[in-house]
């Protein structure tokens, strides 16, 4: 899935421009704590040191933080001009066109456009992020669906694949797999891979350790699977919750957001939420695992009834007939069974989000997955029992899901937050080494 859409209005050359997934400008001191994971500098490869020569100073000097704060604003602006540019950095106009020229040397920067708005006199050329830059991978490896999602280190997709899961007993089996989508998703990409993050149907400890995955996903247990795939690949690779994903595309999209929980009602019940920005992480396998809690409606926990294929067994069990889950809102019901299990659903709903709010005091609970279209069903009854029991309610509100797309995006966010703080922790070294006079391919 690529597109092509003119830099800006008053452009007369065009580069081609890829559909952001949106504003990233607020992503990176939001996503280095979403993985729990430290975001080091890549040391510069054998290949950036013979473009540099002798050993100028042992620390970044404030010319390298200039230079790497124009490479943030490139990361999250481009296209743009190097009025732009000054603009948005706050340094000398000096400065920045040094460091964009530098930027472009190095092989980062690329003129696609030029800006017919800026009135008499030399016309202003659009700075691009290079296509050779590289690339980032999120995945959605669910139990029913897998979605890949590739983009440059701008967030802008360059294709995306959806395909139902293969079921795969082995986990070398499913990690060759994935890397097979990864790289028929990837066929048009440029420049080095940076970065693969993968959500799962589970908790995930460390961003490489599966705790209480899909029951139809068992085998992936463990951190086989993320060792699996970095055996592979030449790319970092790190694990997360399918809901932790999802809540942080909504964060991303929505900067507004400071303390939100959110619980994704797929194959399994999933749950995640932040404070001030940041999501939470827990050091036990126990930290998340909100489904073992009891559902106030009989003797059933909420993971039977806040999961599709918890709700799915319990729908048949009091004699509805469905073939899938869906069956449940995309067909009419008039018998009283099927009231039964919408009772019992929004009782569920009502004990999640109460459970939450006397303990986490979020202002928003967010309801995502495949369960989503019969949240809507129950919702007005369920803000109605929580105004009885609660002092204050939180918003609710069921987030955009778009299976195998959704939480593919969340996991994009991530790595475009590693692979950029890499490039930055990269261009504060660069000046270890003296340079070379011609342009090639980005040295980090």
């Amino acid at each position: 899935m690529s597109s092509q859409s003119p830099v800006k209005p008053h452009a007369v050359a065009l580069c081609q421009r890829r559909k952001p997934l949106s504003l990233l400008g607020s992503v990176p001191h939001l996503l280095v704590a979403v993985l729990g994971v430290p975001s080091e500098p890549v040391p510069a490869r054998s290949a950036y040191r013979a473009r540099y020569g002798h050993h100028v100073t042992t620390h970044p000097t404030s010319r390298d933080y200039n230079k790497a704060s124009v490479l943030d604003v490139v990361l999250s602006h481009a296209p743009l001009t190097r009025n732009k540019l000054t603009e948005l950095t706050g340094l000398s106009r000096a400065t920045v066109f040094r460091a964009a020229e530098e930027l472009w040397a190095d092989g980062f920067l690329v003129e696609c456009g030029v800006d017919e708005a800026t009135g008499r006199g030399r016309r202003s050329t659009y700075l691009d992020l290079s296509g050779k830059a590289g690339h980032v991978v999120g995945i959605s490896f669910g139990a029913k669906t897998t979605g890949v999602l590739v983009t440059d280190l701008r967030g802008r997709v360059i294709q995306h694949v959806t395909v139902p899961t293969a079921d795969h007993q082995e986990v070398g089996d499913a990690a060759r797999w994935l890397v097979d989508l990864i790289a028929q998703a990837a066929e048009s990409a440029q420049g080095p891979l940076r970065q693969i993050v993968a959500a799962v149907p589970g908790r995930v400890r460390g961003g490489t350790e599966i705790f209480g995955p899909a029951e139809a996903m068992k085998n992936f247990a463990g951190s086989g699977l993320q060792r699996a795939i970095a055996d592979l690949v030449e790319a970092p690779v790190l694990l997360d919750s399918d809901a932790n994903a999802a809540l942080l595309g909504i964060l991303t999209d929505d900067a507004t957001i400071s303390n939100a929980a959110l619980f994704s009602l797929s194959t399994t019940l999933n749950f995640a939420h932040c404070t001030e920005h940041v999501i939470a992480r827990g050091s036990t396998p126990a930290f998340g695992d909100i489904g073992v809690l009891s559902s106030g409606a009989g003797n059933e926990i909420l993971e039977e009834l806040l999961s599709s294929r918890g709700l799915l067994r319990f729908a048949r069990k009091r004699g509805l007939e469905l073939e899938r889950i869906e069956d449940l809102w995309l067909q009419s019901h008039t018998e009283s069974p099927y009231a039964e299990v919408l009772e019992a659903f929004t009782t569920a709903i009502v004990t999640a989000v109460s459970v939450v709010a006397v303990t986490l005091d979020p202002e928003s609970v967010y309801f995502v997955g495949r369960l989503r279209p019969l949240v809507d069903i129950v919702l007005p009854q369920v803000r109605g029992r929580l105004d009885q029991s609660l002092p204050a309610v939180p918003e609710i509100r069921t987030g955009p899901h778009l299976i195998g797309l959704s939480t593919a995006q969340g996991a994009v966010y991530a790595c475009l937050t590693l692979a950029q703080e890499r490039l930055r922790g990269a261009v504060l070294e660069a000046r270890r080494q003296s340079r070379l006079t011609e342009p090639s391919a980005p040295a980090f």
